[in-house]
């Protein structure tokens, strides 16, 4: 089988040939056929299984050009919108097709251009949505909705941005939901939004013909040392390390560096351009070790897997075929290895009763015993851990995750703290603080600013300022002290400029004492 043979347009084929892609792939021998007639269709099958080119080329087909929107996708990552944008792209490189991609973490202006001229969007949910509440999402030309790694959309907690995207989509479109699993939020979203779909269903996991599994029982003072023994004694083009949490993955990939081992990582708290640019690198074989959260389990454009280590295993059992779905695509040959805990064993049966996977136990070899740092350039993040970054800097973020960066502190919304390099202090809004250049300054209640020289600056309610060794304050009452006098304000002082509620000011008592302010560290 070929797409030749499959009728598709001559200028697809050529495109998907000079990416290799000659053959199709079960779920795209499946989905195509069903897309092409106009069904609603339930895709289901493994990561790397071909899905973008299932869905993708029979929506290209239908394009009009020029026709305004007509294509909505939706995804749960940044990554995998990318990704999209990029291989539509390139299936479409013979033929018009406008293709925007949006997602958070990036300028919005931008954004709001390419929709105007895209025939296809794809974009994460929330995006998205925003793009609607502002008006520059117009989905009234829209003939067909696609989901992609729905299953993962529900679970990360975007079903009421899918069903606000959903409601607002003209009745007659046609809907492709795509992922591995189908669960009850998926029925819900099949009963409520698709017409009579039918069910594409390729294998949801790979085959033993191409992938071997493994597993070592440890204790987990002995996961380190043997992930290292590891990795410096087998063959591995190309590993892609699993960690259940950010912190994990940040501790761990630090301790391998001080092993010796080349390892970048990758986790949802990186920016948008830091992620891509370790993605390409990992690609490009700059570096053949990454270390992912869980979360990069999907989406992730990442080519030539050849081992999967689960550092930590995932409850999950779906999550676990995702992982090792990395590897042994597209004929290839891989090996999955996961490093087991006694606490992982009752999580490890749920995954061989449900997929029935033969996954092969390994004796344990000898191996040295390694120092694992834990608390080293430690952060603490969503999921519990801690993270320290190079300068001594300490962050705290919204939900009492803390950052130390480079010589910064920050904690922000309500009672939160930032400094900048120059050991200064902010504090704004709610008791927050902001601590940046040198300057300090808190706005609304009980705000303080101190500037460059030492200064300090209270202001609003009970506010004060103190610029290069002086200090001012605001109150009911005004006093005045100057040059080692202290005196109260009496109403007609008018040479203190004194407002309705009497300010007083206060100032140095000898001229020494503005070097003592400025030598003084806060």
């Amino acid at each position: 089988m070929t797409f030749e043979l499959m009728n598709i347009r001559k200028e697809i084929v050529n495109a998907l040939k000079e990416e290799g892609i000659i053959n199709p792939t079960k779920i795209q021998q499946l989905a195509i056929p069903l897309i092409k007639s106009g069904k609603d269709v339930i895709g289901m099958s493994n990561t790397g299984s071909g899905k973008t080119v299932a869905f993708g080329v029979p929506i290209l087909e239908k394009i009009v050009p020029r026709g305004g929107l007509q294509v909505l996708i939706m995804v749960p990552t940044r990554e995998l919108a990318v990704q999209i944008g990029r291989e539509l792209e390139k299936f479409s490189k013979y033929m018009h097709a406008s293709i925007a991609t949006v997602f958070g973490g990036v300028a919005i202006g931008p954004q709001m251009d390419k929709l105007q001229r895209a025939e296809i969007v794809v974009g994460t949910t929330g995006r998205l949505v925003d793009h609607l509440h502002r008006g520059t999402l117009n989905l009234s030309k829209l003939t067909c909705v696609i989901l992609d790694e729905a299953d993962k959309m529900i679970e990360m907690g975007f079903i009421e941005d899918i069903e606000e995207l959903l409601k607002r989509v003209p009745k007659n479109k046609q809907v492709l939901l795509f992922g591995a699993t189908i669960s009850d939020e998926i029925n819900n979203i099949k009963h409520r939004h698709m017409n009579d779909p039918e069910i594409a269903k390729a294998d949801t996991y790979v085959k033993d013909d191409f992938l071997e599994q493994y597993y070592y029982d440890v204790k987990p003072n002995e996961k380190f040392s043997l992930l290292v023994h590891l990795l410096k004694k087998e063959e591995m083009e190309r590993v892609l390390v699993f960690c259940a949490t950010i912190a994990t993955v940040e501790i761990l990939a630090k301790n391998l560096r001080a092993q010796g081992v080349k390892a970048e990582m990758i986790h949802g708290k990186l920016t948008q351009n830091k992620r891509l640019s370790i993605i390409e690198n990992f690609n490009k074989g700059k570096t053949n070790i990454l270390i992912a959260s869980a979360v990069a389990a999907r989406g992730l454009d990442i080519r030539n897997i050849s081992h999967v280590i689960n550092y930590s295993l995932s409850k999950d059992a779906e999550e676990y075929i995702h992982r090792v779905g990395r590897t042994a695509r597209a004929g290839d040959f891989g090996k999955a290895i996961t490093l087991l805990e006694p606490k992982d064993h009752e999580a490890f049966g749920h995954i061989n009763s449900r997929f029935s996977v033969n996954i092969k136990k390994l004796p344990k070899e000898a191996f040295p015993q390694l120092t694992f740092n834990a608390r080293e350039n430690m952060s603490r993040s969503r999921d519990g851990g801690f993270n320290r970054g190079r300068g001594g800097n300490f962050n705290r973020d919204k939900n009492n995750s803390f950052n130390r960066g480079e010589g910064n502190f920050n904690r922000d919304r309500n009672s939160g703290f930032n400094r900048g390099r120059s050991t200064s202090f902010n504090k704004d809004r709610n008791s927050s603080s902001n601590h940046e250049g040198g300057n300090s300054s808190s706005g609304r209640n009980s705000g303080f600013n101190r500037g460059r020289s030492t200064s300090f600056n209270k202001d609003r309610n009970n506010s004060s300022n103190r610029e290069g060794g002086s200090f001012n304050r605001e109150n009911r009452f005004g006093s005045s002290r100057e040059g080692g006098r202290f005196g109260r304000a009496s109403t007609s002082q008018s040479s203190e400029n004194r407002d309705d509620r009497t300010q007083f000011n206060k100032y140095n008592k000898h001229s020494n004492r503005n070097e003592q302010y400025r030598s003084r560290k806060y």
